[in-house]
């Protein structure tokens, strides 16, 4: 089948999945995954607790920010990505004083995070990195709860600069939130990582 002739997804597609599958539009593609398996959901959901003192409504900590786990973007940056779902993001609130009421952003983030799972990681890299610097997202990061780092890149350019790769239990400031400490350890649900081997 020629490309011309190929039915192109649309949102209705996404809205006719069943509730337990989350759809996005990558490429020109739907993209449809599961739910995520505890390690994502975990590292995800612990990540959230972390950054919950920079949220507006976060208490006494730092502000400034919304955080939201799993938004959906609407970005009028390329046509083949109409709809693409980070794990978390968060806009400064100097940018997006209050938020939207519809289902979707349509404000870039400042910062996304893509938790990687076996089944996500190639589409993470390959497809989504790549569509976040075209966007002008200013900050990214990677996290893999199997091999238990945290990547932060910053956008340099049309170009992400891999600032710092952290590991294991690793103390961790990295941009844009440097005001706190993150203990990766809080991430990996109990998990430790694999004693590191002495020459």
């Amino acid at each position: 089948m020629s490309e011309a002739a190929r039915k192109r997804p649309t949102y209705a597609d996404i809205e006719a999945l069943p509730p337990h599958l989350r759809g996005e539009i990558l490429a020109g593609e739907l993209v449809v995954s599961p739910r995520p398996a505890p390690p994502h959901a975990r590292a995800a959901s612990a990540l959230g607790g972390v950054l919950y003192p920079f949220d507006r409504d976060g208490g006494d900590g730092p502000g400034g920010w919304w955080i939201d786990d799993e938004p959906e973007l609407h970005l009028d940056v390329d046509p083949d990505f109409p709809v693409v779902v980070p794990d978390l993001a968060g806009w400064r609130t100097e940018r997006l004083p209050t938020l939207p009421e519809t289902v979707a952003y349509t404000v870039r983030p400042d910062w996304v995070c893509e938790v990687l799972s076996p089944s996500t990681a190639a589409d993470d890299r390959k497809l989504k990195m790549p569509f976040y610097a075209a966007a002008g997202i200013a900050h990214l990061w990677l996290i893999d709860p199997l091999a238990m780092t945290l990547e932060a890149y910053r956008l340099a350019g049309e170009r992400w600069l891999l600032l710092r790769t952290w590991a294991g239990e690793d103390r961790v400031r990295a941009e844009p939130f440097v005001a706190i400490e993150l203990r990766l350890a809080a991430l990996w649900g109990g998990r430790k990582p694999p004693s590191r081997r002495t020459v």
